[in-house]
C-alpha cells in the first residue's frame, strides 16, 4: 500500500466505486488484459477502466507488465498485498450474504 495512505481510506475509496470492484474481481479470477476486461463487462468504457487500473496501481492492489512486443502487450495481475485485499473483500461479501 502507498505510504502515507490510510488502510480505512483505501478501502472506503476502493469500496465505494463499482468499478473498481469490478476490475479487481475480473484481475483476481484471471482476466488479466485490458481489452477482455472491457469485453467482459458491459458499460466498462475505456476511460473508466484506466481509471481504475490507475487506482488500483497507486494502492498497490495490482501490478502491471508491457511485454516488449508488436503491437504492446500489458497485462495487470494482483500483489501479494492485492491478494490479501481481495480476501478481505470476499469475507465482506460472504458477511453481506450470511445476513441476507
Amino acid at each position: 500500500m502507498r505510504a502515507g495512505v490510510g488502510a480505512a481510506r483505501m478501502v472506503e475509496d476502493i469500496i465505494g466505486c463499482k468499478w473498481s470492484l469490478t476490475v479487481l474481481g475480473l484481475i483476481a479470477g484471471g482476466v488479466s488484459r485490458p481489452g477482455a476486461m472491457q469485453r467482459r463487462v458491459a458499460g466498462l468504457t475505456a476511460k473508466v477502466l484506466n481509471e481504475r487500473l490507475r487506482k488500483l496501481l497507486r494502492f498497490g492492489i495490482i501490478e502491471r507488465q508491457v511485454f516488449a512486443e508488436v503491437p504492446p502487450r500489458v497485462e495487470y495481475r494482483l500483489t501479494t498485498f492485492g491478494r490479501k485485499f481481495d480476501g478481505v473483500i470476499a469475507e465482506i461479501a460472504a458477511l453481506d450474504a450470511a445476513e441476507r
